[in-house]
């Protein structure tokens, strides 16, 4: 995906009221469960023969091997508790928003040489529901990584720099290098 939509995939990830299955067998039991049943889904699913997947699911084989495990506790993730996601994502675009934290150079559209030229910048801050609305929405229509940023950068900068329009002197903001950001629904 890209940077704003990892961010935000984990951010959704970490809302869950209950911790996802640890031991291999009973990760591999939900995912055959999810798939109603259907080991053979999994087995293609996590590119592994369909006796493996049965083998883990009796129990039989207790620690796979580092990339397998890492892939299947990926999937395990990726589809634990949808409906509690659903509702922070929802309850994040209309009521509470979401805090962003990045670092990242900002650019101004400015005569070169001021002191409004780009520069590396660490911001931890909340974006109000409207952005975070438009953010969420974005990325669930499939919304490409430099959408998601413009978007990011948008709130950025009508919170940050212009002070939630206080302060609209006609800057525009614009994520020219980032280092990473960090999303909490």
């Amino acid at each position: 995906m890209g940077i704003v939509g990892d961010s935000l995939e984990r951010a959704a990830r970490a809302v869950g009221t209950r911790l996802i299955p640890k031991s291999a067998g009973a990760q591999m039991r939900y995912l055959v469960k999810q798939h109603k049943g259907t080991t053979k889904a999994v087995a293609a699913l996590l590119g592994v023969s369909q006796r493996t997947v049965e083998r883990y699911v009796k129990d039989q084989i207790k620690r796979p091997k580092a990339d397998l495990a890492a892939r299947t506790e990926s999937e395990v993730k990726r589809r634990w508790q949808p409906l509690v996601r659903k509702r922070a994502r929802e309850k994040a675009a209309t009521q509470t928003g979401l805090v962003i934290e990045t670092r990242a150079r900002f650019g101004f559209t400015a005569a070169p040489g001021t002191s409004d030229d780009g520069r590396m910048r660490r911001i931890t801050q909340h974006l109000p529901p409207e952005y975070a609305g438009r953010l969420l929405a974005a990325q669930d229509a499939g919304a490409s990584e430099a959408e998601l940023q413009q978007i990011a950068a948008d709130g950025l900068g009508e919170v940050y720099f212009r002070d939630s329009g206080s302060r609209a002197d006609g800057l525009q903001v614009e994520f020219t290098d980032i280092d990473y950001i960090d999303v909490n629904l």
